[in-house]
């Protein structure tokens, strides 16, 4: 998933959607995104271990 967003992230920049705005609030925002992420792959697996089947 991280994988996608760098190469979404890069390829925004090279058609230059991103290349408007400054480098800075570039990275600021592709942390962002990848803590969020990373914060919720670890509570979707962290929930499912938890649950039982219900069948």
């Amino acid at each position: 998933m991280l994988v996608l967003v760098a190469a979404l992230l890069l390829f925004g920049v090279v058609m230059g959607t991103v290349a408007h705005a400054s480098f800075a609030f570039t990275a600021v925002a592709a942390t962002v995104i990848a803590v969020w992420l990373v914060i919720f792959a670890l509570r979707e697996r962290h929930g499912r271990r938890g649950r039982t089947s219900a069948n």
